[in-house]
């Protein structure tokens, strides 16, 4: 939970309490999950030219995922569909299911255009072709993802 945005603080010098305004800037914390070292090399470049974004983990398998997931607590998962072991989209429902009130959004990845329709199988937000993963590309998925969940009525 973010701290208010008005603070109270008090001038020792003066005794007497003064409103301030604190601006906080929180970047989006991202784990990037692919088998590949090369394509998480790319996916860390493109996180770090998108403002905003942090990359706070990699992982290379589906189990890595669900075990880096649990322990660094993401935003964000930039998940690979094809994964060795488990794949993406069963490390994807795994991550989703896990006991959290903050589940991170997982947009999946893959080479393959027939990949491009599973994402609604397993609770990802959007899939995106790996070829097209860019700046831009990454901050209107993760705004259209935040928003699709605000939209969505709260568990009971």
């Amino acid at each position: 939970m973010l701290p208010s945005p008005h603070l109270w603080c008090r001038h020792s010098y003066s005794g007497r309490v003064a409103k301030a305004t604190l601006h906080v800037k929180v970047a989006v914390r991202v784990l990037i999950v692919d088998d590949r070292a090369p394509f998480r090399r790319v996916a860390r470049a493109v996180i770090d030219a998108s403002e905003g974004f942090e990359a706070i983990g990699e992982a290379s398998s589906g189990e890595e995922a669900v075990l880096a997931a649990g322990l660094l607590r993401p935003d964000l998962v930039l998940m690979d569909v094809n994964l060795p072991g488990i794949d993406g989209m069963e490390a994807t429902r795994r991550i989703r299911s896990q006991a959290r009130t903050d589940a991170p959004v997982v947009l999946l990845l893959s080479t393959w255009e027939h990949d491009a329709g599973c994402g609604s199988q397993c609770g990802a937000a959007e899939y995106i072709p790996k070829s097209r993963l860019d700046p831009q590309r990454l901050a209107v998925s993760w705004r259209r993802a935040r928003e699709s969940d605000e939209r969505r009525p709260a568990a009971v």
